[in-house]
């Protein structure tokens, strides 16, 4: 819990306080993007999952970092399927960051200590997302980076095919 002197807050010039009210907001932010801990209950695509957590409440997670082809896209359905086989059913802890647009979370999926998005790029079944790579850190960037280069170097999964559209493009052309 957080308290403060009145008086010395009174003293303090208007420059100060609104650092202090700016740190404060970052602080509770970064607070409440926790950890959830839950069973995945749903796959919907090779990048989202539905998670329900012990007090039975569903979220629904977007992993972070990595873009999986949409389900009427080439390999959509092969992502879905991977996705499922490694999750589905299973107890996950989910590391968030926070939510997107669509009032998902946005988060690492980690299935005993495995980290199920970056095994989708292993995989070939999904890109590393760089456009949103901001949101990931450094070393998971690298990781991540790596994993694809390889994928396609291996010719995994969608790296088969000649010229992988990707689903940023994908969905672009669909709008």
């Amino acid at each position: 819990m957080i308290s403060i002197n009145i008086n010395m807050w009174q003293g303090l010039n208007q420059k100060v306080k609104l650092a202090s009210v700016v740190l404060l907001v970052v602080f509770t932010i970064q607070c409440s993007a926790a950890n959830i801990e839950g069973k995945v209950i749903k796959v919907a695509d090779g990048d989202t999952v539905t998670v329900l957590d012990a007090g039975n409440k569903q979220h629904r997670v977007r992993l972070t970092g990595i873009d999986a082809p949409e389900r009427r896209q080439a390999y959509g359905s092969k992502s879905t399927e991977s996705l499922v086989d490694l999750v589905y059913l299973k107890k996950v802890t989910v590391q968030s960051s926070g939510t997107d647009r669509y009032k998902r979370v946005l988060g690492k999926v980690l299935l005993d200590g495995l980290d199920v998005n970056l095994e989708q790029v292993k995989r070939g079944l999904a890109w590393h997302y760089k456009h949103y790579a901001k949101d990931q850190t450094s070393e998971d960037q690298g990781t991540y980076a790596e994993a694809e280069v390889l994928a396609r170097r291996r010719q995994l999964g969608l790296w088969v095919l000649e010229s992988p559209i990707p689903p940023w493009e994908y969905r672009r052309g669909r709008r």
